[in-house]
């Protein structure tokens, strides 16, 4: 059987594995250098190194933003903004010497959870990340659900009255108020150096679970799964805070799904593009 490249490309990290028969090989993480050109040259010096006799044949995995039609190039990319446009199928092909497999990271991640991790054994997964931006997905029997243009919940408008960024008239989506990225702007520094007993993680807590419950409403899943560092780290958005909001919230359903924390951590994209590649190769 021939040896596939499992990859999972986001804006500040590229995690890249072989895999053969199905058996994830070692994963490696280098830094994205940010440029469309540098990147192609680090993963293909990275491929070199595996030192693989047999080379590699195509592969699939995530990158981060949102794809075309034909899944072929970003369309949209705010943390791989010079990647917009490029024929990264086409590339990546050429590194591979295959057919290559693209989909949104986020996207990836979910198919992971849903496989592996903490939505195993659920058949409809919603999954969320809060980390430097908020993405996330919809796993319906095991595979990434339909849909023109992929899924993005985290631009999802919680707030019309622009007072996240009133410099620039901006409307408040869900994305500028609980992201990393975000909240630290708002701070003048990183998120990280506020302790987990301010009263700042319960406010994020409530405001993330306006956009959970916005996403339940819309998606209806079994179980909703949480990633990304902002909920996984430390100090992190608290998940019982969360949950507890959630129950003032609802109104409609009778009972909320579950909602639980990730647990495959910084390799559900490389999981998750393992069973990618098998359902396009199957």
């Amino acid at each position: 059987m021939a040896t596939h490249l499992l990859f999972d490309i986001g804006g500040t990290k590229i995690r890249l594995a072989p895999c053969k028969d199905g058996v994830i090989g070692d994963i490696v993480t280098i830094k994205n250098p940010g440029s469309y050109t540098d990147a192609l040259q680090e993963i293909s010096q990275a491929l070199k190194d595996f030192s693989l006799e047999e080379g590699f044949s195509g592969g699939a995995g995530g990158v981060a933003g949102l794809l075309n039609k034909e899944k072929s190039k970003l369309f949209h990319a705010p943390h791989l903004v010079g990647w917009v446009g490029k024929d990264l199928k086409l590339d990546l092909e050429k590194i591979t010497g295959g057919s290559v497999f693209l989909e949104n990271d986020s996207a990836i991640v979910g198919l992971g959870e849903a496989h592996f991790g903490a939505g195993k054994d659920f058949d409809i997964v919603m999954y969320m990340t809060v980390s430097t931006g908020v993405g996330g997905s919809r796993i319906v029997g095991g595979k990434i659900d339909a849909s023109l243009s992929g899924f993005e919940p985290g631009h999802q408008i919680i707030d019309f009255s622009g007072a996240v960024e009133p410099r620039f008239n901006v409307t408040g989506t869900l994305e500028n108020f609980i992201s990393g990225s975000a909240v630290s702007s708002q701070l003048g520094k990183s998120v990280v150096f506020v302790p987990s007993q301010d009263p700042l993680w319960d406010d994020l807590a409530e405001k993330t679970a306006y956009g959970i419950y916005n996403s339940i409403l819309h998606w209806s899943p079994h179980v909703v799964v949480l990633g990304g560092s902002m909920i996984t780290g430390s100090p992190a958005i608290p998940l019982d805070a969360i949950s507890a909001y959630l129950r003032e919230i609802n109104q409609i359903y009778p009972e909320l799904p579950l909602i639980k924390k990730a647990t495959l951590k910084d390799v559900g994209g490389i999981h998750g593009a393992s069973i990618y590649l098998k359902q396009h190769l199957s």
